[in-house]
C-alpha cells in the first residue's frame, strides 16, 4: 500500500468510501453486513487506514454498519471520516444533535475527519451565516479533540468554493472534491485544484472513476490506452490519474464489492504516475467524450441580449451538458433548483431569437425543452 504523510499522520493514499457498499436485493438502506465485514477485514489487513462514511449515505445507515464493522479494532489502528449534511436545508441548525448522533452511530468518541458536506450553490449562503453556528460549533469540537482535522467537500463551482475559503479558509485543513481525468476540464477541476494549492490545501479525492462510469470505455480508447500500457486496466488508470497530481493526499473509491477493493488496492501497491504521452493520451479521450455527448457552447453570450426571459442560457447549456454525459446524477438538478422559477430551462419560450445570433447554429429552444423534461422525469 502507497502512504502519503499528511501533517503528523501517514495516511493509506486508497481510502475505503462507505457509499456504495454492498446491499441486499437492491436496497440501498439494508447493507449486506457480512460482506461489508469481510471487506473492511481484507482492507485493514491490506493496509488501509482511511475510512469515510456519512450522515446520509446508504439511507443513513453507512454509518452504524462502518461502525460495527470498525470496533473490533484498535481505535488507533485507522482513522475515520464523517460530515455534517448541509446539503439538506433542514439540518443547519441541527448541528450539535446531528454531531453527537454520529458519534453514537459509529461508536467511537472523536472522528479523525470531519467535514462540510458538499459546499454547492444550494447551500453556501446557509453555511455561510453564522445564526446557525455550524463553523463556530465544529471549531469548538476540533479544540476539545472530538474532531482531530476539519476540511470540507464541494459538489459546487469554483465560485462557491471561492465564497466558502474566504469566509472559513483558515479552519479548513483539507478539501475533498470530485476528481478525475474526465472532469479535469468538464467540471473545472484543474482549476478547483489550483484554488486549493492558492489556499495549501491538500485534496481529497472522489469519484475517481466517475461512479464507475471511467471503468469502462469503447473498444476503440481502450485499445488506445492498452496500446500505452499493456498490463493496466482501464479503472486503473483513473487512479494512475490522480496519483500524477502532486496534490492529492488522498483518493477515495466507493467500492460495492470484494473484486473492485481487490483490485484498487492491487493498483495502489504501486505508484506508476503517467508521462507526458499517456496524460495527453487519455485528456485527449475525455475531449472527445465531451464533445460526442454535449452541446457545443463556446460561452460567447451574444444569445444572452437576445433573450426576452434573460436567461443565462451559457450557464443552462453547461448544466445540460453535465447531466447528458452523466446520464442524470444530482448536479444539475441542485444547481437548477437554486435558480428563479423564472431563470430555469422551462422558462423557454422558443422564440428563437437566440438561435439567430448563435455562432454554434445550436438548437438552444429544443435544447432548453430536452432539458426541462428531464428535470421533470
Amino acid at each position: 500500500m502507497i502512504y502519503r504523510e499528511f501533517q503528523d499522520l501517514k495516511l493509506s493514499a486508497l481510502g475505503l468510501g462507505a457509499m456504495r457498499l454492498p446491499v441486499i436485493n437492491g436496497n440501498e438502506g439494508q447493507i449486506d453486513e457480512p460482506a461489508a465485514q469481510q471487506m473492511v477485514d481484507y482492507a485493514m489487513e491490506q493496509g488501509i487506514n482511511y475510512y469515510d462514511t456519512a450522515w446520509g449515505y446508504h439511507n443513513g445507515t453507512s454509518e452504524t454498519v462502518l461502525g460495527e464493522c470498525l470496533k473490533k479494532y484498535p481505535r488507533e489502528s485507522f482513522y475515520l471520516a464523517s460530515k455534517f449534511p448541509g446539503y439538506d436545508l433542514a439540518n443547519m441548525d441541527k448541528v450539535e444533535s446531528i454531531f453527537e448522533k454520529q458519534l453514537e452511530k459509529c461508536q467511537v468518541e472523536y472522528f479523525d475527519f470531519y467535514l462540510f458536506h458538499n459546499v454547492c450553490e444550494k447551500n453556501i449562503d446557509a453555511y455561510l451565516n453564522e445564526k446557525y453556528g455550524i463553523y463556530e460549533y465544529l471549531m469548538k469540537q476540533k479544540a476539545n479533540g472530538r474532531i482531530r482535522h476539519l476540511g470540507f467537500s464541494a459538489h459546487g463551482s469554483h465560485d462557491v468554493m471561492k465564497r466558502f475559503l474566504d469566509k472559513y479558509g483558515e479552519g479548513m485543513e483539507f478539501c475533498q472534491i470530485q476528481l478525475n481525468w474526465l472532469d479535469w476540464k468538464f467540471q473545472d477541476a484543474r482549476g478547483k485544484v489550483e484554488l486549493l494549492d492558492e489556499y495549501h490545501l491538500p485534496v481529497w479525492v472522489m469519484e475517481p472513476v466517475r461512479g464507475g462510469r471511467l471503468a469502462s470505455l469503447s473498444e476503440e480508447n481502450t485499445a488506445k490506452l492498452k496500446a500505452l500500457r499493456p498490463e493496466e486496466g482501464v479503472p486503473a488508470w483513473g487512479f494512475r490519474f490522480v496519483q500524477s497530481l502532486p496534490s492529492v493526499t488522498m483518493t477515495l473509491s466507493g467500492m460495492s464489492n470484494f473484486q473492485q477493493l481487490s483490485e484498487n488496492i492491487h493498483t495502489f501497491e504501486t505508484e506508476k504516475t503517467l508521462n507526458e504521452q499517456e496524460m495527453n493520451t487519455l485528456l485527449g479521450i475525455a475531449d472527445e467524450m465531451i464533445q460526442s455527448s454535449s452541446v457545443p457552447c463556446t460561452a460567447c453570450h451574444y444569445c444572452v441580449s437576445h433573450c426576452p426571459k434573460e436567461l443565462d442560457i451559457p450557464r443552462l447549456l453547461e448544466l445540460y451538458n453535465e447531466h447528458s454525459l452523466t446520464g442524470g446524477g444530482f448536479i444539475a438538478p441542485m444547481v437548477v433548483e437554486t435558480l428563479p422559477e423564472e431563470k430555469r430551462p422551462a422558462s423557454c419560450v422558443a422564440c428563437r431569437s437566440c438561435e439567430a445570433v448563435c455562432p454554434q447554429e445550436i438548437k438552444i429552444s429544443e435544447v432548453m425543452a430536452d432539458f426541462a423534461a428531464r428535470l421533470q422525469g
